[in-house]
């Protein structure tokens, strides 16, 4: 089984965790875009979905579900995102797609966040995967600056701008063991937008595809 199929087969498992007529949270990336494409059948169960970028929106509205503004929710109680990487305590990687801060967001308004992955995503130490963070584009080069006192190497992602107009700074060579104190750290550094340590807010449940078949956590 390929690595696609396994992304598949996370998403599939994720189904169960729709419920009628409520309004359902939506992430971005590879994995999160089979959950999209597998939800044309349920259009009809769901009230309505929040997105966390302007892709899964359009992918969204392709398939007939209705995506309002977050601020027009009365409660998301689900979540469905996936991952760059987790740990055994479900503190994430997120960003590699550059939606980070609106999927913090929408995590942070959710009753209940699901993370969907493949096994190659289940780590035991965060940080092999260059933590993105978001930046308003004039603090570049200041953040970049104060993230090399942290012990990290920032990597401007050229050519890439978020839907929030901001720019993204990969974080390479860092080994990650207390994220939360690390999420924090990034998050006050000036003309940080946010960064992709979901550590405060970990995922409540991750299922992971893996060879073996799935598992829950």
């Amino acid at each position: 089984m390929d690595q696609q199929q396994l992304k598949i087969e996370a998403a599939k498992t994720a189904l169960k965790y729709i419920q009628d007529d409520e309004i359902i949270g939506i992430g971005t990336g590879s994995t999160v875009n089979c959950f999209i494409d597998l939800l044309e059948p349920y259009k009809n169960r769901i009230k309505a979905a929040v997105s966390s970028s302007e892709v899964s929106t359009q992918r969204l509205k392709s398939i007939g579900i209705e995506v309002i503004d977050l601020n027009d929710a009365d409660s998301v109680p689900v979540y469905i995102d996936g991952a760059d990487e987790s740990n055994t305590s479900l503190e994430l990687i997120k960003g590699g797609g550059g939606a980070l801060t609106r999927e913090k967001i929408i995590a942070a308004v959710a009753e209940k966040f699901v993370c969907i992955a493949d096994e190659s995503k289940y780590v035991e130490t965060l940080g092999q995967f260059p933590l993105p963070v978001e930046v308003l584009p004039m603090a570049r080069s200041h953040v970049a600056r104060e993230i090399v006192k942290l012990g990290g190497n920032p990597v401007y992602r050229a050519g890439f701008t978020t839907d929030n107009n901001n720019v993204i700074l990969d974080i390479h060579s860092l080994e990650i063991n207390q994220a939360k104190a690390l999420e924090s750290k990034i998050n006050q550094i000036v003309g940080v937008v946010a960064n992709g340590l979901f550590a405060h807010r970990p995922a409540d449940h991750l299922i992971l595809a893996t060879k073996n078949g799935i598992k829950e956590y």
